[in-house]
């Protein structure tokens, strides 16, 4: 049986526990808006699962539109390794993706006991086939922190976390979704014709522009895109990061709303979220007016009520290179006339 949550997310419950249901859906509504309103206060929902016998992994709930036991699947010839085949949902044909494969151990048996999280990044969706999923945990962002750096560049983590679960404290792996995606489905950063303005290439050099997303495969993305135009791209990991760089060249005396043509960040990031960092920008007055764009493969009428909330200029869902540009291009022929 599936549970809805806000931002098309789902919780499972298995069949065995069909009597309390009921009880469960009821607290889950009793908190809706305060679900709603967690990534406005840099906080984040984490649903935990098992790759393994050992170790906790997660991804964010509000990319997680349901998760169902795992059903038949059918062969995909000629996909990637790590797609183990195709699942049926309800009349709609979706890939399944071997998670524990993907990230560099063994393939994982579709066993009995097996689950399909089924999630929703850029514009695609894609199930993950995992073990057994624990439950959803509420936490900071605060409380999130990148990889270390021993783990070097090939890890397939975006940020790790520690919580007491069960009694126990636990390391939390969080999942690089973009990068397990960006090794198995293509995405071409060319241009459709039409598209790049020619007379604004050459007004492209000395313009700035600053890249904020804990996924380095992402900001490999929006560098290769952004690339074709010639701007100079300035990028850092996480919101804390800019937000101390923002503040290091006000306290400089840079005038940065005009130096830096924009900001393109993302929404999820750890120690501070994209939209808290939009949030602290907008109270800086020095920095008030630098024009924000949020790049996220989140779902986009949830960010469309974030992105108002706390004032944001633009909202793209990743990955749409043509879309990227246009937003680029657009502000300079703003700052070219202002």
């Amino acid at each position: 049986m599936l549970n809805k949550l806000p931002g098309c997310s789902f919780v499972i419950v298995g069949a065995a526990e069909h009597h309390r249901e009921t009880a469960f859906m009821a607290k889950i509504l009793e908190t809706v808006d305060q679900r709603t309103q967690l990534v406005g206060e840099n906080r984040l929902e984490l649903l935990l699962f098992r790759l393994n016998s050992t170790q906790l992994f997660a991804i964010n709930v509000f990319k997680v539109k349901e998760v169902v036991k795992l059903p038949p699947l059918n062969a995909m010839p000629g996909s990637h390794p790590s797609i183990s085949g195709v699942a049926n949902i309800r009349g709609v044909s979706i890939p399944v993706i071997n998670l524990r494969q993907a990230i560099g151990f063994q393939p994982m048996p579709a066993e009995a006991d097996a689950n399909l999280i089924i999630t929703e990044y850029n514009r695609s969706v894609q199930g993950f086939l995992v073990g057994k999923v624990e439950h959803i945990v509420n936490m900071t962002w605060g409380d999130i922190m990148p990889p270390p750096k021993t783990a070097g560049r090939n890890n397939y983590l975006t940020a790790i976390t520690r919580l007491d679960y069960q009694g126990v404290s636990n390391l939390v792996s969080i999942i690089d979704v973009e990068k397990v995606l960006a090794e198995i489905i293509h995405y071409d950063v060319r241009l459709s014709e039409g598209v790049l303005d020619e007379s604004l290439l050459a007004k492209m050099p000395g313009h700035k522009l600053l890249v904020v997303d804990d996924s380095a495969t992402a900001r490999k993305q929006v560098k290769e895109t952004l690339g074709q135009l010639g701007i100079e791209i300035l990028e850092v990991s996480d919101g804390r990061e800019a937000l101390e760089l923002l503040k290091g060249w006000a306290d400089e005396g840079m005038n940065v709303p005009k130096e830096l043509l924009m900001m393109i960040t993302d929404a999820e990031m750890p120690e501070m979220d994209g939209y808290k960092l939009t949030f602290e920008v907008r109270n800086d007055p020095r920095l008030k007016d630098l024009y924000i764009t949020l790049n996220t493969s989140l779902s986009g009428s949830f960010n469309n009520a974030m992105v108002e909330k706390v004032g944001c200029d633009q909202f793209i869902s990743k990955f749409q290179p043509d879309r990227l540009v246009e937003v680029v291009q657009d502000r300079l022929r703003n700052v070219i006339k202002a």
